[in-house]
Order: C-alpha cells, then sequence, then structure tokens
C-alpha cells in the first residue's frame, strides 16, 4: 500500500479508489466504522480497497497502522474532525503536507477573519465572546456592529451559529451558546448579507486555480441550514477572473500553498466576503458534482498531492459535462430515522435524479436545523446549473423522509435496548465534517 486514507468524507471515496488505481498506487483506508461508507464500499469491486478497522481517534493506533503499511508514500486527510491528526501524522513520517500550522489557522474561523482583516481582504475583524461575561453583549455590538453572526472558531455544518439582528437575539443566542459544547471558542462577525456561494479550488505552489462555484441555498433566516447546492454557477468571464484572483489573495493570506479548498463566500454590494476557508474538497455530492460537470476525476489531483506531485487538473483543459444539483433529505420531525418514501418514483422523472443515503434505519434525527438533520441527498443533473437546480428541486418534492418519535426515556425497544442511549451512540457517529 503506498496511499492511506484517514477516514474520509460520506461520498467519493468510488472516485478516490478509481484514481489511485489510474496512478498505480494502491489505497488503504483507516476506519472506526466501515459500515459508514457502505454505500461507496458496496459499488467497488472486491479488493479495490483495503479497508483497514481501528479506532481512528486515537492517534497512536493510527500512527501503528501506518507504520504497518508497506511503502507508505502519502496519506490523505480529507474531513475536518480527521484534519489535524493527519497533518501531525504527516509531519511524522515524513510524508508530504501542507504546514500543520497553516491547517490549524484555517480551522480557526476568528483568526482567519482577523488574518484576512490584516491583508485588506475583509472589512473587520473577529471579536472573541465570552458567553459568561455579563458585559459581552456591549463588547460585540461595539466591536462588530448589528446584525452578526456568533459562531464557534471550530464548528462544522452550520452547528453552532447564530444570526443576531438585535440586543434581545444577542442577548438569547449568548445564553444558549453557554450551555453549548463547542468545538472551539465562541466569536462574533459582521452578518455579510448576500447570497452564499463556494469557490471549488485547487492551489499549487502557491497558485489557485478556480474550478468553479457552487450556489448554496439557505432556508430562511435566522438560521443556516444548507438545503440546495449546484455546480457550476455561470459567472460571467470578467467576474469570474476577478473571483479568481481574489481567491488566489485569500488562500496565499492565510499560508495556503496547496491541495484544495472549499471557500465559502457570501457575494455582498461591496464585493465577495469570506464566510469560512475548508481546506478540503466540499462535502456532500460536492465532488461527485466536480467529476461530472468537469468532465475529469478530479480525485487524481487528491492523491497526486498526497504524493508531492503537481496535480495534472491545475493545467488540464476540462472537456466538461452536465451541471449538477442536490437537494438535502430532511425529515418534517425530529426522531427515529425509518425510511424514505417515493424513490420509485425518480426513475420516470427528468435529471436522472438519484438518492443518495446519508443516515441508516434506526438512526437518531434530532438536530433539523443544520445539517446533521438530513437523511441523505436527491442528485440531478441538467444542461445548466439552473435547470439541475429545478430537476433536483422536482425530484426532492416527490421524496419523504420518515421518522418515528424518540420512545420516552427507560423504555425499550423489542431488543430490549433503551432508547435513549440507542440515540446517543447513534448520535456520536462519524463526525466526518461533510
Amino acid at each position: 500500500m503506498t496511499v492511506v486514507c484517514l477516514e474520509a468524507l460520506t461520498f467519493g471515496l468510488g472516485h478516490l479508489t478509481r484514481a489511485a488505481a489510474r496512478l498505480g498506487e494502491p489505497l488503504r483506508l483507516l476506519t472506526r466504522d466501515p459500515a459508514y461508507y457502505a454505500y461507496e464500499l458496496e459499488r467497488l469491486p472486491a479488493g479495490a480497497l483495503d479497508v483497514v478497522e481501528t479506532d481512528t481517534f486515537d492517534t497512536e493506533l493510527v500512527a501503528e497502522q501506518l507504520g504497518r503499511t508497506p511503502d507508505l508514500r502519502g496519506l490523505i486527510s480529507s474531513t475536518d474532525t480527521w484534519m489535524l491528526v493527519g497533518a501531525e501524522l504527516t509531519a511524522r513520517f515524513g510524508l508530504p503536507g501542507l504546514d500543520a500550522a497553516v491547517l490549524r489557522l484555517t480551522r480557526d474561523k476568528a483568526a482567519v477573519r482577523d488574518r484576512l482583516f490584516e491583508a485588506g481582504l475583509t472589512r473587520a475583524r473577529a471579536a472573541e465572546a465570552d458567553s459568561g461575561d455579563p458585559a459581552t453583549a456591549a463588547l460585540l455590538v461595539k466591536a462588530v456592529g448589528l446584525p452578526a453572526i456568533l459562531k464557534d472558531t471550530a464548528g462544522t455544518g452550520s452547528q453552532n451559529v447564530w444570526l443576531v439582528r438585535d440586543e434581545r437575539e444577542l442577548d438569547a443566542a449568548l445564553a444558549e451558546a453557554a450551555g453549548r459544547q463547542l468545538k472551539g471558542r465562541l466569536f462574533a462577525e459582521p452578518y455579510f448579507s448576500g447570497p452564499v456561494y463556494s469557490a471549488e479550488t485547487l492551489t499549487w505552489a502557491g497558485r489557485t486555480r478556480l474550478l468553479g462555484v457552487s450556489s448554496r441555498l439557505m432556508s430562511p433566516e435566522p438560521h443556516f441550514r444548507e438545503e440546495i447546492t449546484a455546480f457550476p454557477v455561470a459567472f460571467p468571464q470578467p467576474r469570474r477572473d476577478a473571483l479568481e484572483q481574489w481567491l488566489d489573495d485569500v488562500l496565499a493570506a492565510v499560508g495556503y500553498t496547496d491541495r484544495f479548498a472549499h471557500v465559502e463566500f457570501a457575494l455582498t454590494t461591496d464585493g465577495p466576503e469570506v464566510v469560512e476557508i475548508n481546506p478540503r474538497i466540499g462535502g456532500a455530492l460536492v465532488g461527485e458534482g466536480l467529476c461530472r460537470a468537469l468532465g475529469v476525476n478530479v480525485y487524481e489531483a487528491m492523491v497526486e498531492a498526497a504524493l508531492g506531485s503537481r496535480p495534472g487538473l491545475m493545467d488540464a483543459a476540462l472537456p466538461g459535462g452536465p451541471a449538477s444539483a442536490f437537494v438535502l433529505g430532511y425529515p418534517e420531525k425530529p426522531g427515529v430515522f425509518t425510511g424514505v418514501d417515493g424513490l420509485d418514483r425518480l426513475p420516470d422523472m427528468p435529471g436522472s435524479p438519484a438518492w443518495y443515503p446519508v443516515k441508516r434505519t434506526g438512526d437518531p434525527v434530532e438536530h433539523l436545523g443544520d445539517s446533521r438533520g438530513y437523511a441523505g441527498i436527491v442528485y440531478a443533473e441538467g444542461e445548466t446549473a439552473e435547470l439541475a437546480t429545478h430537476c433536483a428541486v422536482a425530484a426532492a418534492n416527490a421524496v419523504r423522509v420518515r421518522t418515528e418519535p424518540f420512545r420516552v426515556a427507560g423504555t425499550t425497544d423489542g431488543a430490549g435496548t433503551d432508547a435513549t442511549g440507542t440515540a446517543a451512540a447513534a448520535t456520536a457517529g462519524q463526525g466526518s465534517g461533510d
């Protein structure tokens, strides 16, 4: 085995396996739960991918597995959860990789905001927030104004994000945040009003290529639940060129020299404003859309970068293909996931729609305000991102995600399992940060 994956995003493992095979590089996956990748693994030929089950939350166990890997030449760590562990192990084994300090910076949203402010690439600094200090609200209003965003410096999937439009909402958000377990620190920044997009980029030796832009349609304020994505957005060429230069400047400002990035930004009346920088390929079906719409397996670039080689995708002519769109499938109510209705209608609908499952029967769905709540994804294609979106939405409207109410604490299912214990265990999940 020459290239090892430390976990992976929910989708894309098949493309990555085929990319490695085409480059003549055997691929090994280290995972704590192979069932998490059931959809991808079931579609791979037997033996195409070496899967090793281990506790990936134990860094030393992972290091042992890497030490046992014959001819180890590269490590891929493309999830938010394991990214910093991957960076540490990459350095320990002397493998090609980004400076761990750069990855730590990108995982700290407040630090990124301040770095961009110093480079003249955003109009405001971040303001650290202490939810236990009675003076915090007044200090935040003075520092960033209202409306503002209050969020976790290391949050993912739109979790622990509060829009505060007045002082009453700010007080309520601070009180709610005080009861949450954050992955980082609480901070505030201005609310940049405007449509939100994600730039899908590849950087090598400090130069960035814009592969395209994904739309990101969100739920109504005050929540930021991701609902619909389409790729590629048809920006006029002059605006696209300006956007590519801006992204090159943004990534250079944080020291990002190599690999994919998924840069979320709001398009305001004063130009683009970074929402966050994700030092990886996009989650959900972003990678799938890139492969189909660009007409190439973009995951080859991920393998080449892991080996320290300039990705061919940096210079390749892109043959193109169908635009893509996908709709995240949320249930109407929290509860235990029991299945999906309407999938039998998809073959008769335009855009070749398909259902990509995320949750398994029996999984709890406790949070519908952010991306932890979707059970699967409806994907569709079209000649343009707009037409693909119409097809995906029409197909998603025919699908209904079912849940059953949670049992009262202390009751058991037919197997004698405490329902609340089952929910807690499943909620811990894989945590891949898609």
